[in-house]
């Protein structure tokens, strides 16, 4: 995944020669399935399917099942088979920047591109961080950002997300975008925030508290996004 977002070319010697030994040797523990036939949860699912098409890889499979398990809240959780009846933004922000990636990568077909309409209102009609029962905050981690997110949500992936997939800026994240903007320091950058565990390869950044470059980008681009020119266009 950290590859893929820093831009790694999928065409690469390097690239082929490791999703190969993937492809050919790495299965989940759920089941002993192949890498890139997925499993039984959406989260893990989205994020393979966001991986697949980028690096060549058929997920065909796992879109179908990710289509036939949004829930009718348009969302997806991964206690889904536990007994869950209501979506997850951790999950649905998984399956969102996957199936954004495979319409990308393959084209998009009427029910990938429903779904994933309907994913995004979830996210939306929820104002990108509150319940939509109470419009009570649903988790204040999500106004802390972190980079590797892993499968956590939080507002600042949530908006960039939306950034990347063309959505017009509208009342429903002006909340969410203030936010973003009262997090940046007095030099114009945003601080690594609420780090989560998880294996580094190597230091991305100079720690928990200290600006980040991989959220200051974020941000940056999600203001662009969101500018006055933008939204009257």
């Amino acid at each position: 995944m950290l590859l893929r977002g820093f831009g790694l070319d999928p065409t690469s010697e390097e690239a082929r020669r490791a999703v190969t030994r993937i492809r050919e040797h790495v299965a989940w523990e759920h089941d002993g399935e192949p890498f890139f036939a997925g499993e039984v949860e959406p989260c893990i699912n989205g994020k393979v399917v966001a991986l697949g098409p980028y690096f060549g890889e058929n997920v065909h499979g796992i879109v179908d099942r990710l289509l036939g398990e949004q829930m009718s809240d348009g969302g997806w959780n991964c206690e889904q088979e536990n007994g869950s009846t209501r979506g997850s933004f951790h999950s649905t922000i998984d399956v969102l920047e996957g199936l954004l990636e495979y319409e990308r990568a393959v084209g998009s077909t009427s029910r990938v591109s429903a779904a994933r309409l309907r994913g995004q209102d979830y996210l939306l009609d929820r104002r990108m961080l509150r319940r939509l029962s109470t419009g009570e905050v649903i988790d204040p981690d999500w106004t802390h950002f972190s980079y590797p997110t892993y499968w956590h949500y939080d507002v600042l992936r949530g908006l960039d997300y939306m950034r990347a997939a063309g959505v017009a800026p509208d009342e429903r994240v002006a909340e969410a975008i203030e936010l973003v903007e009262s997090r940046r320091d007095s030099d114009g950058r945003w601080a690594l925030e609420n780090q989560h565990p998880g294996r580094m390869h190597f230091p991305m950044d100079e720690g928990e508290g200290r600006p980040s470059r991989w959220n200051t980008l974020r941000a940056m681009r999600v203001f662009r996004w969101s500018s006055p020119s933008s939204r009257s266009a």
